[in-house]
């Protein structure tokens, strides 16, 4: 018997839910949550906006209430979940618009947010409006795009759109070319960066081959991304120059 998109839907946050709870604490650092951004964008594309604030929410509080953490559960991913599927939704279907709406949404507003609660509801002193803005945009870069790369796997193999109708959600055109695929490369050098940045800063390790890595790193990636985009487009041209000249005959 086959399972109506409301049960679907269902089933499905409660996966997202269970994941974030589980897997988010073993993925964190003081004031970043890569695994929580991963699973907003996701919902965001799969779900919609209001799902993904729900799902965002609840994860927020199981792990407060269970593990002690604090108010940045929930504004460090409720603010991004919502904005993340009211982008993609606005942009008609385009994931960078929902990785966007996600840093935007956490990186900027929650993080200013968590300026006023973290002080005057949790009594935490030191901490500045744009205090947590360093942190939770990296956190956002790192959950962000690795959920725009597996989304854009989703997309080219026609699993997301197919997903999306089996969740009774709205579905656009989104099949991903060359420009997606060379982003995704784009996207690993950025992770990588930015958790080399993260694992010298947090072990204290200033030593200057960091940063000669990371930096090394970050140019490959968007350099290979670069010459990926141009040989693909280079192809797509030649096909359909063939393809005319077929027709042409």
């Amino acid at each position: 018997m086959r399972k109506s998109p409301k049960i679907f839907r269902l089933i499905v946050m409660a996966m997202m839910i269970a994941l974030g709870v589980v897997v988010s604490p073993i993925l964190r650092v003081e004031g970043m949550c890569p695994m929580a951004h991963f699973i907003n964008v996701v919902c965001a594309v799969l779900l919609g906006p209001w799902e993904s604030l729900i799902c965002a929410m609840l994860i927020g509080i199981i792990r407060m209430l269970t593990m002690g953490i604090p108010p940045l559960a929930l504004t460090g991913a409720v603010f991004g979940a919502f904005f993340s599927g009211m982008f993609y939704r606005f942009s008609k279907g385009k994931l960078l618009a929902a990785v966007f709406g996600e840093v935007f949404g956490t990186g900027i507003i929650g993080a200013v947010v968590s300026y006023p609660v973290m002080t005057f509801l949790w009594g935490k002193e030191g901490l500045s409006w744009l205090f947590y803005v360093p942190s939770f945009i990296c956190g956002t870069l790192i959950g962000g795009t690795v959920a725009f790369a597996f989304l854009t796997k989703l997309a080219s193999s026609g699993l997301l759109e197919r997903f999306q109708n089996q969740l009774g959600s709205e579905t656009y055109a989104a099949a991903s070319g060359a420009l997606g695929s060379s982003v995704s490369v784009a996207a690993i050098g950025v992770i990588s960066y930015v958790a080399v940045g993260i694992i010298s800063s947090v072990c204290n390790l200033e030593s200057t081959v960091f940063i000669y890595i990371a930096r090394g790193t970050l140019i490959v990636f968007i350099t290979a991304a670069v010459i990926h985009y141009c040989v693909n487009r280079i192809k797509a041209g030649k096909n359909n120059n063939d393809q005319k000249s077929e027709s042409s005959v």
